[in-house]
C-alpha cells in the first residue's frame, strides 16, 4: 500500500461503519489521519470503532435530518479541525421497473443518496471556509453516468450527486476547498443485500475486468482526492469502474 499523506487531517466519513466507508476510515488512519465515522447503525458503529483500535471516533447520525447533521458537525469542529468530508452513505432502494417502484422508496433513496450529502456539505463547508482548507469527496456511482435499468431511483440520485459535486466545486473554487466525486462500479458489500441477483449479474456483465471493485481500491482513490496532492481538480468525476465507463 502506498502511503498517501493525510498526517494530522481529520476526516468525516458517512456510512463509515462498513463497506467502502469502513475501508476509507482504515485508509485515512493508515495515512496518518483521524477518521470520524457517522453512521445510523449504532451496533455496527461500535464494532467498527473497536476494530479501528481507538484511532477513530464516531457518532450515530440521521443524515437526512438537517438539525442532527448540524449538531454532529458542530461536535466534530469542537474536537478539532474538519479537513475532509467523504459523503459515502447510500442505499439502493431495491430493484424494479420505474413505473412499479413505490413512491416512498423512490423519495427515501433520493433523500439518503442526494439530500444527505447536501445537508452534510451545508453543515461542514462554513467550517472549512473559516479554515481556508477542505476536501470533499462524494461517492456517486457508474449508475449515475449510465442509468441502470430497474434502478431509476438509485441512478437518478447518483446523477444528482454528480451535479451537486460540479456546482459546489465551482462555488468553492479558489477558496482552498476542493470538491470531487467518484463513480465506482459495484463493490460486493452489504448493499448487495438490497439488490436482486438478476441485477447483480447485470452489473457484473457490464464490467470489462469481469469482477467487482474492492472497497480498498475505492478507498485508495478517495484518500488521494482527500489529500493536498489533489490541488487542481475540482467539480470533477473520477471513474473507477473496471473499464465500464471510459468517459
Amino acid at each position: 500500500m502506498n502511503r498517501i499523506d493525510l498526517e494530522g487531517r481529520r476526516a468525516i466519513v458517512t456510512g463509515g461503519a462498513r463497506g467502502i466507508g469502513y475501508a476509507t476510515a482504515e485508509r485515512v488512519i493508515a495515512s496518518g489521519g483521524h477518521a470520524i465515522l457517522w453512521d445510523l447503525d449504532s451496533a455496527a458503529l461500535d464494532q467498527a470503532l473497536a476494530a479501528l483500535g481507538g484511532k477513530a471516533s464516531g457518532r450515530v447520525v440521521e443524515l437526512t435530518d438537517a438539525d442532527a447533521v448540524t449538531a454532529a458537525a458542530d461536535e466534530a469542529a469542537e474536537a478539532g479541525s474538519i479537513d475532509i468530508l467523504v459523503n459515502n452513505a447510500g442505499i439502493t432502494g431495491g430493484n424494479g421497473k420505474t413505473w412499479e417502484l413505490d413512491p416512498g422508496i423512490w423519495r427515501k433513496t433520493v433523500e439518503v443518496n442526494l439530500v444527505a450529502p447536501f445537508l452534510t456539505s451545508r453543515a461542514v463547508v462554513p467550517i472549512m471556509l473559516k479554515a481556508g482548507y477542505g476536501r470533499i469527496v462524494n461517492v456517486a456511482s457508474i449508475a449515475g453516468k449510465e442509468g441502470n435499468p430497474n434502478a431509476s431511483h438509485y441512478s437518478a440520485s447518483k446523477a444528482g450527486l454528480i451535479g451537486l459535486t460540479k456546482s459546489l466545486g465551482k462555488e468553492l473554487a479558489g477558496s482552498g476547498i476542493i470538491v470531487n466525486c467518484i463513480t465506482p462500479a459495484a463493490a460486493r458489500t452489504a448493499i448487495f443485500d438490497q439488490m436482486s441477483q438478476e441485477h447483480i449479474d447485470y452489473m457484473l456483465s457490464k464490467i470489462p475486468m469481469n469482477r467487482f471493485v474492492e472497497p480498498a481500491e475505492v478507498a485508495a482513490m478517495i484518500a488521494w482526492l482527500a489529500s493536498e496532492d489533489c490541488s487542481f481538480s475540482t467539480g470533477a468525476v473520477f471513474d473507477i469502474s473496471g473499464g465500464r465507463a471510459v468517459y
